[in-house]
């Protein structure tokens, strides 16, 4: 794997680790559009939170180099995307980001270059979509004189015990040889292997079903806790009866957001019903995922309406990150739970350590609380398990609803958990 200069297109929490892992084997260099976020990397402040900023220090002193000028990465041979992909407000997918990616990287392509797109997406989506527009903006032969890989990303956000080197990495390539070039590339510094795939859309098909996978479970989990709610049954103790056999699956009920298990089914749904098939199953496991929020606000209103408490009252959602230990909000489904406690008339604040209150308030529009105190809502919401979260002192009483959703808190201390 000599002579191989690598350049990292997006610099997030996918990116950004990937690019200091390959800086220790490689000459390697990040791109990213958004000048502020290159800025702060180059400080040797990490915005994404997956490295630190004492492990990114380690990667720059090591002669990692990131940039927000094209120019920056024109002589490198391997590019790998990572840039994000997303759904629009009809839950199509959104693959601007992609595009405008490969036509970056297009006008800059060379012969013998390889492109890996490690970036979310739907079977055929690399070959169909990004091949054409690096050919048309290159002009270049796709397989003669540039090749393309896949390898799905597989960051979990937030866990610092499974990092981009020690999980098993998915592969593949647009002819055998690439296929070896791109399975080699990634073998020289993920310590957990790798898994050669046999072509590119299996790759792309593997990673869009890891996500379904979950998304329909955790649909179940939650349509259940909706007919245990019904019951007066408390779900938790029910997974924690049926968990007793061997083959029970350990899914619990939550709120699907972040830009993975809530979105991912809509691109595998997006190819089905391109080529006739109606995904049942997917669709309505998302149906219920997104149907979450206003369960949890009537859950709550309904507790609230059996002690006597107004709707006027005062409510603190701890936590409106994705998910636990991060500070990534992007579509939290915390806040369907905050619009639809408002829309009942509560009044109703957010509190979260990790979370960063300027990009909150400007996706959400939501001002985040620092300090508060107990003691002065009468409603509290533990909506994400952060750590910080687990020693506070909650507890209910006849005039204050607590409704655990992450299932944190002592049972006898709360009123409801999901």
């Amino acid at each position: 794997m000599e002579n191989k200069h690598i350049a990292i297109i997006g610099l997030g929490y996918v990116g950004l680790p990937l690019a200091a892992a390959f800086s220790k084997k490689y000459p390697t260099i990040g791109y990213d559009i958004n000048n502020e976020k290159v800025d702060a990397i180059n400080s040797g402040i990490d915005p994404t939170a997956e490295l630190g900023n004492k492990q990114l220090q380690g990667a720059l002193n090591d002669g990692l180099a990131t940039s927000s000028e094209l120019g920056a990465i024109a002589d490198s041979n391997v590019y790998i995307i990572t840039v994000p992909t997303d759904i629009h407000e009809d839950k199509t997918p959104d693959l601007n980001p992609l595009k405008k990616a490969s036509e970056a990287i297009g006008s800059i392509l060379q012969q013998g270059d390889l492109v890996i797109y490690e970036s979310t997406t739907y079977p055929g989506c690399t070959e169909e979509v990004c091949v054409p527009i690096l050919v048309s903006t290159s002009g270049l032969k796709f397989n003669l004189d540039f090749t393309v890989g896949y390898s799905p990303e597989r960051i979990n956000p937030g866990d610092k015990q499974r990092n981009v080197t020690n999980i098993l990495k998915v592969t593949s390539g647009s002819t055998s040889k690439a296929a070896e070039e791109v399975d080699k590339l990634y073998q020289s510094i993920i310590t957990a292997g790798t898994h050669l795939a046999p072509s590119i859309k299996v790759a792309e098909a593997a990673k869009a079903i890891e996500n379904a996978q979950r998304d329909v479970n955790i649909s179940f989990m939650n349509e259940l806790a909706v007919i245990f709610d019904k019951l007066d049954i408390d779900t938790g103790d029910v997974l924690a009866a049926a968990g007793t056999k061997w083959n029970f699956l350990p899914f619990k009920p939550g709120l699907v957001g972040g830009h993975c298990i809530s979105v991912d089914p809509y691109y595998l749904a997006h190819k089905a019903q391109e080529v006739g098939h109606d995904p049942a199953v997917i669709l309505s496991g998302r149906r219920i995922n997104d149907g979450m929020g206003l369960h949890v606000a009537s859950s709550i209103v309904k507790l609230m309406q059996q002690k006597e408490l107004p709707l006027s009252s005062k409510a603190l959602i701890l936590g409106i990150t994705f998910k636990e230990n991060t500070g990534d909000t992007r579509n939290s489904r915390v806040v369907d739970v905050y619009k639809e406690l408002k829309e009942f008339g509560l009044q109703v604040e957010v509190h979260d350590p990790l979370a960063d209150a300027y990009q909150v308030h400007k996706e959400y529009g939501i001002e985040l609380v620092e300090d508060t105190n107990l003691n002065d809502y009468e409603v509290i919401l533990l909506a994400v398990a952060h750590d910080d979260f687990r020693d506070l002192q909650i507890k209910t009483s006849s005039n204050k609803v607590v409704y655990d959703l992450k299932g944190i808190l002592p049972r006898a201390d709360v009123d409801k958990r999901l």
